[in-house]
């Protein structure tokens, strides 16, 4: 088609107005907020020092002009001003988000070459196993490799010197993914490299253990019929009497989760402790295991009443002994065991149905009566427990997204405060009118369970405008994701709030730290991904906010959150009208393999093509921004490469931003917020 002249003229003008070269301005901007949302609160940490007989704990509280040090009495409450000769704490870096260490002890001795009483000595020979006499000096081969496998690792030896025990594992070739960075910051030419990266119903290695004598008995090997469709066997460990071994089996499909036992003595193999669901057992998440008095009884967690609890067990036969914790509440951490006092420390959440049921409090529980003593009641999510030399006391902090953090201190024995150490002031944050998030709470798609989530309003937030509406998702079944502690300054969301969106974060159901019912709707259904949960809280949110455009809303997230985001246009097109998806796991087939079939089980179903966004990238409305790392080695990059050539052959319009030589996450670089900032503005425009 011949252009005609005036035509010409704004086609070329079109072009000469095309936006370049924000990033300056963005950072301006951006940083210029930030700085506002990160005015200085005095006392948001308080740090103590303990006598080491716990009569006094000293601290410091800031005031507007100096740091004043105190001197606390924990029998009586009382406070002091300080001397200069006593002790104050060190500054110590910020620990808002806890300490996620699981209590990882080490249920056993580690194995040795060497035997304990030293006479034996075992070697692997080209995947065979070798047992050395030292006081004879004789060897004998105990079993070779075959195709079943070869041995490998070190043994672990019975205390007594008897026996031992070593994995036989068979190995396959794993899945390799190919990277080209096109881009290297050494060479001119492109860079090749490979990454082992096994998938969803590919074929993986396996082990079971044996059981091998220094006498001259047969070796055990480990019963196939009890690990049938393995994903893994770990943690061998022996009981004192040097007979009996343990380890645990993790099914494939992560159905099964079970403790097998192996009496070497009467050749005897058992499930000794039986974990099993028609959905899931979450063992990378929600598992705990202690052993307890040479594993006569068993510190274990479980879903089994539809609710996180911690019980004890009979170690003997695997009976329940003692449920620990009950309640429709769940336990969301073994934070330490204490043995000799025959009590654990738990972080516990939903225990206070008047308070958000993800804000984190600490409790004891007596092993031996199941009695909790609750630590803490404040109606905030708490972090920073520190617990006195003595034992007679400890601190705790807590806050709430728009409570600037409380630190008390408290006695152990009843959980009872003993005295507010600080109170953070905040006001001069509040003087600049700096907006903190605000939370709140709705029914979810069937009136039935509480959702919550978050706020985020401009900084220049104007009651008499309409602003458009951007989510920020990540629907991963493996954890909850709404803020709950004090922060002024939420990444990545107020990267995109301060540039004139209201945004929101909501925990959907499908995520985790609810009930067994509030999680498991994720099975199989990660598509759903909360939506029609979300959707209601936004209009009921729109409720509180009418400031909020329900007419423009949009949604970003990456990885799992960007499976989410691309699924928000594909689902439900018709409420979000334009998405901005980093690194995502569009096809739950081409990401790796422990997360998916977590969620999605194994053997590959129906249901994998049925939950991708290439399957159903035909059905795209409204405005779609793509983002990928070159060389991101946690999502497979061709995820989205795959949804791209859907889009293609379904003639659907988008964008699409490669970031070469970046990783994972790399659409949260400042170029990546920039471009996503400008891709909302076109899409869904500013405050009207």
């Amino acid at each position: 088609m011949k252009l005609r002249p005036a035509l010409l003229s704004c086609v070329l003008a079109t072009a000469a107005h095309a936006d370049h070269g924000h990033l300056a301005d963005f950072n301006e901007l951006t940083g210029r907020w930030f700085g506002v949302a990160k005015t200085k609160v005095l006392n948001e940490f308080v740090n103590v020092r303990w006598a080491p007989d716990d009569s006094a704990l000293f601290y410091e509280l800031e005031t507007s002009d100096e740091k004043r040090r105190t001197k606390l009495d924990p029998a009586t409450g009382k406070a002091e001003a300080a001397g200069e000769a006593d002790p104050m704490p060190e500054t110590r870096p910020d620990e808002r988000r806890g300490n996620r260490r699981r209590d990882r002890d080490s249920r056993g001795p580690r194995g040795s070459w060497k035997s304990p009483d030293g006479r034996w000595e075992v070697a692997l020979r080209e995947g065979g196993v070798i047992l050395r006499d030292t006081k004879e000096g004789a060897e004998r081969e105990l079993a070779k490799s075959d195709a079943a496998g070869a041995f490998q690792g070190q043994p672990l030896w019975a205390p007594d010197s008897s026996r031992f025990a070593i994995w036989k594992e068979k190995d396959v070739k794993e899945r390799i993914v190919h990277y080209i960075e096109s881009s290297p910051k050494d060479q001119l030419q492109p860079k090749h490299f490979t990454n082992s990266y096994p998938k969803p119903g590919d074929e993986i290695d396996t082990r079971a253990p044996w059981v091998f004598f220094t006498g001259r008995e047969e070796p055990i090997a480990a019963d196939p019929k009890l690990l049938e469709n393995p994903f893994e066997c770990r943690e061998l460990a022996w009981r004192g009497d040097s007979k009996r071994l343990t380890f645990e089996f993790v099914e494939r499909g992560f159905g099964k989760h079970n403790v097998i036992e192996i009496d070497s003595a009467t050749r005897q193999q058992r499930v000794l402790v039986r974990e099993e669901s028609s959905t899931f057992v979450f063992v990378y998440g929600n598992s705990f295991r202690r052993d307890l008095n040479d594993g006569n009884e068993i510190l274990w967690m479980s879903e089994r009443d539809g609710w996180k609890h911690l019980y004890l067990l009979d170690g003997r036969d695997g009976s329940t002994k003692r449920q620990l914790t009950k309640g429709e509440w769940i336990v969301r951490e073994v934070v330490n065991v204490d043995e000799e006092n025959r009590e654990v420390l738990l972080k516990i959440s939903g225990c206070y149905k008047d308070q958000d049921p993800y804000y984190i409090h600490y409790a004891r529980v007596s092993i031996d009566t199941g009695k909790l003593i609750p630590l803490t009641k404040s109606n905030g999510t708490h972090d920073r427990f520190e617990r006195s030399p003595g034992g007679k006391y400890y601190t705790c902090r807590w806050s709430r997204v728009n409570k600037a953090p409380v630190t008390e201190l408290r006695r152990w024995e009843d959980g009872e405060l003993v005295a507010t150490l600080a109170e953070a002031d905040d006001s001069k944050l509040r003087a600049t009118n700096w907006p903190l998030a605000e939370p709140f709470v709705s029914k979810d798609r069937d009136g039935k369970f509480h959702i919550h989530g978050v706020v985020c309003l401009p900084p220049d937030f104007d009651p008499a405008k309409k602003y458009p509406v951007i989510e920020n998702i990540y629907a991963g079944p493996q954890d909850s994701f709404v803020p709950k502690a004090w922060n002024p300054w939420m990444m990545p969301k107020h990267e995109i709030a301060v540039h004139g969106f209201i945004v929101v974060q909501i925990d959907g159901k499908g995520t985790a730290n609810r009930s067994k019912e509030f999680h498991h709707f994720c099975y199989k259904n990660l598509k759903d991904a909360g939506f029609p949960d979300r959707i209601a809280w936004l209009k009921e949110a729109a409720k509180k906010w009418p400031q909020m455009d329900l007419e423009r809303v949009g949604i970003f997230g990456g990885s799992a959150g960007g499976q989410n985001a691309l699924g928000a246009m594909l689902f439900h097109g018709d409420f979000y009208k334009a998405a901005a998806a980093d690194c995502g796991c569009h096809d739950n087939r081409m990401d790796k393999i422990w997360w998916n079939e977590q969620w999605m089980d194994w053997p590959i179903g129906p249901e994998y093509a049925d939950n991708s966004n290439v399957t159903h990238a035909k059905n795209l409305k409204g405005g779609l921004l793509l983002t990928v790392g070159e060389v991101d080695t946690n999502v497979d990059p061709s995820s989205t490469y795959q949804v791209i050539n859907a889009l293609i052959a379904a003639d659907k319009d988008f964008e699409f931003l490669p970031m070469t030589g970046r990783n994972h996450g790399s659409g949260e670089e400042r170029y990546g917020q920039r471009r996503r900032v400008d891709f909302f503005r076109a899409h869904l425009g500013g405050p009207r």
